[in-house]
């Protein structure tokens, strides 16, 4: 599938790798930085949403999106993994749930421009939710820059697939293929932020912030790390 993923916030937390441990396939390494494990929530918008070759079809293909991920690694490969992914689409999020096996949530989300900065507010109202929310407001704030290896923004950019857990207990590996992130410095207004409560997990402190206004995308159908 090709899309475009626009307007994206990282805001990154440090949580204790033990913490983390529990809470991740026990067939995945957990990806640490200098002993700290982290946990992202990405807020952005999905646009272009198509399969390779087609056209993308109107009132599907475009909707905003929330994330809240950590970094992982199977095989020697570092990827992401998704403790929920959530879509103001319900068919992208039964496609998504069907075939990458991710765990896609419904939630009624919306977004506004104003001037430089994104107002962004979401809550899931999916049943099989707790009626989680984030609402912020966000902005760049500095110059293009493109991480380098070895610092911690290219460990939590520069990954190049998603991993998931099938109902039969399989592992999944999605490819996604895109050019190296152009981030920017950014700040962030976070008003309410529930995300990561049913996981057990507080977030504390000031997140370290990034953005980045659009990356074109190519991931991958999903394929079991058993074959």
């Amino acid at each position: 599938m090709a899309q475009n993923w626009e307007d994206l916030l990282f805001a990154h937390w440090p949580v204790p790798a033990d913490v983390m441990r529990l809470l991740v396939p026990r067939e995945l390494q957990v990806d640490t930085f200098e002993g700290r494990a982290w946990m992202g929530i990405v807020p952005f918008r999905m646009s272009g949403v198509r399969l390779c070759g087609m056209p993308a079809l109107p009132g599907l293909s475009a909707f905003p999106e929330l994330n809240v991920r950590t970094y992982v690694t199977a095989g020697g490969k570092p990827g992401v993994w998704f403790f929920s992914l959530d879509a103001a689409n319900r068919i992208a999020v039964a496609v998504a749930r069907s075939w990458f096996q991710l765990p896609y949530f419904y939630a009624r989300m919306e977004t506004e421009a104003r001037g430089h900065e994104i107002v962004y507010r979401s809550r899931r109202t999916d049943r099989r939710g707790l009626g989680e929310r984030f609402e912020a407001a966000y902005q760049p704030a500095g110059e293009y820059f493109r991480a380098q290896p070895g610092t911690l923004e290219y460990f939590l950019a520069e990954r190049y697939c998603l991993y998931a857990h099938r109902r039969d207990g399989a592992i999944l590996r999605s490819e996604i293929h895109h050019a190296q992130w152009e981030l920017q410095n950014a700040r962030a207004r976070i008003g309410v932020n529930t995300m990561a409560e049913s996981l057990g997990v507080q977030l504390f402190g000031e997140p370290l912030l990034h953005f980045a206004k659009l990356q074109e995308v190519v991931v991958w159908t999903p394929q079991s790390l058993r074959a």
